[in-house]
This record gives structure tokens, C-alpha cells and sequence, in this order.
């Protein structure tokens, strides 16, 4: 289907879409699809090589194995964007210069992390690379990084050796980023390895934050992290419902909506 006249950042994120989809695409292809000419498709993929998101090949472009990450990664920062910025505003409110905090990985939990950069003196424990990467240049922030076996799509680190060192330590609190928040079956994650890691995190910390968007009520994830009155906050954004609030304040959590 054409498109045509698509400006130059639209036409080369659709690009960048197709190849994060398909993880090949074709000049021809591309040219029909995006009503544009072979000549600019080829200029366009050269752009996004010289960039690092792909690597060209006769005919097209192939996503490789060290741009994927970052590929995924852009695009899933890119979902509920607003939202989550706004979470992430609020999570970070409710932090207070000279504590010491566990993150743990998601695309929350990053937003939060830059927010976080407002603050004075925080102690990070974290096994987001993400996160770690952001506030690493703080000058007055300390941070470990958690090692451990890499998931490299997600950036993250687990594992025993992960687990072993979380143990060693205490939080203030723990800022969780979840993909499920239901009230039968909990708090949820994608990750199997990643809901260990939260589970010692909850064990460790005085405080517990969840960072959930309203789209993420209501569902169950993969892996079972533990029940919602393990935790003590929830931060959401306002298109969550208000009898949907009112359920988990019932359950004694506070809500936070932003």
C-alpha cells in the first residue's frame, strides 16, 4: 500500500519498524510500500547504517545480532510514552535525597532513573544496564550494577550470582517495574530470570514501588512475582479507572495516580 510523501524521520522509522519486525527488508519492497523511490530507500538505509541500526546487503538491509537490542529497545521506549514519563515523575517524588534504592529493569524503570537525576546522594543498586548506564555519571550517586549472566535483548543481568549479591544488602526502597497488576494473580513479569531478581528485591527493601501503567491492570504476565500486599505503593497514570484504584487501596496500598 503507498504512503507517499512521508517526511524523512516518518520514512526511515518505518524503516526501522519493518526491520525491528521482520529483521530483513528488501529496497524493492520498501519503495512500494512506502510510495517513495529505490534511489531515496537506498539513501535511507545507508543513513541508518552509518547510524548503527542495520547492515546493508544486496538488495536491502539485515538487522544484526548487535544492533537488536537497541533496535527493541528504542521501540519499546516508545509505547505508552507519555505514561510512562509520567510515572516515572511520580515515582520519583517519592524519593528523598541520601537513600538507597533497588531498580530493578524495564522501560520504567528507565524513565524513572532519568528522573531520578534530580536527586542528590542516592545509593542505586540495580541489574538494569539501562539504568545503571544512566546514573552512573552522576557525580553524587553510587551505583552498583549487579552481575550476573546478561539478557542481552533486555539489558538486564540474573542469575545466583545476581540473587547472592542483592542478599548482602538493604534498601530504603525498591522501584519495581511490572507487566501484569491483577488482583488475583498478582504482580507479574515477562521474565522468569527477572521475577527472582524482584522477589529478593521485595525481600530486601523497606518500602516497596510499583511503576504499572493503567494498561497493565488487569493483566498476568508470564512469571508470578508475588501478591499485591507485598507491596506498599502502586504509581499509575490517569487513564487508569477509579474503581480500579479503589480495589487496590481496599487492599491497604496506597495509589498514586499521575
Amino acid at each position: 500500500m503507498k504512503t507517499g510523501g512521508l517526511k524523512i524521520d516518518e520514512r526511515r522509522q518505518r524503516i526501522l519498524s519493518i526491520l525491528n519486525r521482520d529483521g530483513q527488508v528488501k529496497v524493492s519492497q520498501l519503495s512500494q510500500d512506502l510510495g517513495t523511490s529505490v534511489v531515496t530507500i537506498r539513501s535511507d538505509l545507508a543513513a541508518l547504517e552509518r547510524d548503527g541500526y542495520l547492515e546493508r546487503t544486496s538488495g536491502g538491509a539485515v538487522q544484526t545480532v548487535n544492533n537488536f537490542y537497541h533496535l527493541d529497545f528504542r521501540f519499546r521506549t516508545q509505547r505508552n510514552l507519555q505514561s510512562k514519563k509520567e510515572i516515572a515523575a511520580g515515582v520519583s517524588s517519592l524519593v528523598q535525597d541520601g537513600e538507597t534504592l533497588f531498580i530493578n529493569s524495564g522501560t520504567t524503570t528507565y524513565f524513572t532513573a532519568i528522573e531520578l537525576k534530580k536527586n542528590k546522594n542516592l545509593n542505586i543498586v540495580t541489574n538494569s544496564l539501562t539504568v545503571a548506564v544512566e546514573l552512573g555519571s552522576v557525580p553524587t550517586f553510587r551505583v552498583l550494577l549487579l552481575g550476573g549472566e546478561i539478557n542481552a535483548q533486555y539489558s538486564f543481568t540474573y542469575g545466583n550470582e545476581v540473587l547472592q549479591q542483592l542478599r548482602k544488602y538493604k534498601a530504603d526502597k525498591a522501584i519495581l517495574s511490572m507487566d501484569g497488576v491483577d488482583m488475583e494473580a498478582g504482580l507479574t513479569t515477562y521474565h522468569a530470570e527477572e521475577a527472582e531478581v524482584d522477589r529478593v528485591m521485595m525481600e530486601r527493601a523497606r518500602q516497596i514501588i510499583v511503576a504499572a501503567d493503567a494498561t497493565k491492570f488487569g493483566h498476568e504476565s508470564f512469571s508470578y512475582v508475588g501478591d499485591l500486599n507485598k507491596i506498599q505503593t502502586w504509581v499509575t497514570n490517569e487513564e487508569i479507572q477509579a474503581e480500579y484504584c479503589d480495589l487496590v487501596r481496599q487492599q491497604g496500598l496506597d495509589v498514586l495516580v499521575c
